[in-house]
């Protein structure tokens, strides 16, 4: 036995590590993992967790929140300090251990950062980084500011939210500004441009056309944006991304079109590469009974892109899964019209995605046969940590990383109601009402237990915001 001392040990586990599963355990001190391997090989630690058999994964990355997003109760200000304590309560109940949240204001950035930092250091229970939406000019004027900030991906919703929910202050972009921010972003060294893709143009029209024949229903919330709303977009995206030699990210892709086309640019040396969501592996927009709160933007497609989207993890088209979680109060989604309210006029966008991230990729994925654990882990932890210039410090369980582990045992499982989250109240999602089966035991954060069998044991503050440099964040 190694006799240095280590200030936790997890044992009697399938470690899911960078180089494959093993059965043994990992050690950590200070926060850093210091020892990966069979439990003679393991120094001592002060205490020891019996993992059971059950897997042990780096804890999931979600790369895709909207904290602060609604402007019903709070300032933008205000809401991104209550959501990040609220909302990654949630987190580290359902096994993310890291987030990276966008930022949105019509103002200025980087005169801000301090505050931003702020927000997340003094109220979140997981460490965290930004992504910036850049919709206005003066955004697009900061690019370079901002990654010296250490942001150095930028959204962009071309040419979404020029109608659709104007509560969001959000302004779309053209062509033109498509371009313009590729371009620039190209000599910003790890610098990846983010697109909501849809072409509202034509939604707009079949919009128009849905509400005159008096439909008021999920399905024709999807007719609304239909597939070929997102092929046009991305198609685009592609072709511009190989003009200006630079690199792209489609955030929430939805259909199975959406898939052949990155296929088609990945063949052609385009980087250009796609992120899906849980609630599009798990629901169709058959799926009555979910009313306005399966309002999703893109919306919710059919099987064959379902399928489409799982094929596309497995076969490394689609690399990322990512949640689009917008913590909106119950009362506010509905627009007080009640769950089968007005579908035009509710807000779109799921909610509680990152607290059932992990259940629902464990029960809708590994425990149906359509992935691997060890590709889940890299779709949803380390791919993430990759792209967004985490890694190694997030994202594996290799020595020299930050210990941030989860516990998963595979035959756990639980029914989604109001009790099952732990983020906001209300709590509602797109998954309420059924039995997800592959569930967290223990979240480990920086090395010290934060969730152990659904209990809290840890406090917010104390994180550290995730600044990405030219070569990403350091390790410790």
């Amino acid at each position: 036995m190694v006799e240095s001392t280590a200030d936790l040990r997890v044992t009697n586990a399938r470690v899911v590590t960078p180089n494959g599963t093993i059965s043994g355990g990992v050690a950590a001190n200070d926060g850093i993992i210091v020892g990966v391997g069979t439990e003679s090989n393991l120094p001592e630690a002060d205490r020891e967790i019996d993992a059971e058999g059950n897997y042990l994964i780096p804890g999931f990355i979600d790369p895709h929140v909207h904290w602060g997003l609604s402007r019903y109760e709070f300032d933008y200000h205000e809401g991104l300090e209550h959501d990040f304590e609220t909302e990654t309560r949630g987190a580290i109940h359902g096994g993310v251990t890291s987030v990276v949240n966008f930022l949105l204001q019509k103002e200025p950035y980087v005169p801000d950062m301090d505050f931003f930092k702020r927000a997340g250091e003094e109220n979140s229970y997981i460490d965290f980084a930004y992504h910036a939406i850049v919709h206005q000019d003066h955004h697009v004027a900061e690019i370079e500011d901002l990654a010296e900030a250490g942001i150095r991906s930028y959204k962009v919703f071309f040419n979404w939210y020029k109608n659709a929910s104007p509560e969001l202050g959000i302004d779309h972009s053209d062509a033109g500004g498509v371009y313009k921010v590729l371009d620039k972003v190209s000599d910003i060294p790890n610098g990846v441009v983010m697109f909501h893709a849809e072409n509202e143009d034509l939604a707009i029209e079949r919009r128009k056309e849905l509400q005159e024949e008096g439909r008021n229903d999920l399905e024709a919330w999807s007719e609304s944006a239909p597939n070929i709303c997102e092929a046009m977009q991305i198609e685009q995206i592609g072709r511009l991304t190989e003009y200006t030699d630079s690199r792209a990210y489609i955030v929430h892709m939805s259909t199975g079109e959406g898939v052949d086309i990155c296929k088609r640019f990945q063949e052609q040396g385009v980087n250009l590469h796609a992120e899906t969501l849980p609630a599009f592996l798990s629901h169709t927009y058959e799926q009555d009974d979910l009313g306005v709160w399966g309002k999703i933007s893109p919306p919710l497609r059919g099987e064959d892109s379902k399928t489409r989207l799982w094929e596309g993890l497995r076969n490394g088209v689609v690399d990322y899964v990512g949640t689009d979680h917008c913590p909106h109060k119950l009362e506010f989604k509905e627009k007080d019209t009640g769950k089968h309210g007005d579908i035009w006029d509710a807000i779109p966008g799921d909610n509680n995605g990152i607290e059932y991230f992990l259940p629902v990729m464990m029960s809708e994925g590994v425990n149906k046969n359509r992935i691997s654990m060890e590709r889940l882990v890299e779709v949803c932890s380390t791919n993430n940590a990759k792209r967004w210039g985490l890694y190694p410090r997030k994202g594996a369980i290799a020595e020299g990383s930050d210990a941030d582990m989860v516990i998963v045992d595979l035959e756990k499982s639980a029914v989604v109601d109001d009790d099952f989250y732990h983020t906001m109240e209300p709590r509602y999602s797109t998954f309420h009402g059924e039995e997800l089966t592959g569930l967290p035991t223990h979240t480990i954060v920086g090395g010290e237990v934060a969730v152990e069998d659904g209990e809290l044991l840890a406090e917010p503050g104390g994180q550290d915001y995730l600044p990405r440099g030219p070569e990403g964040v350091a390790l410790e």
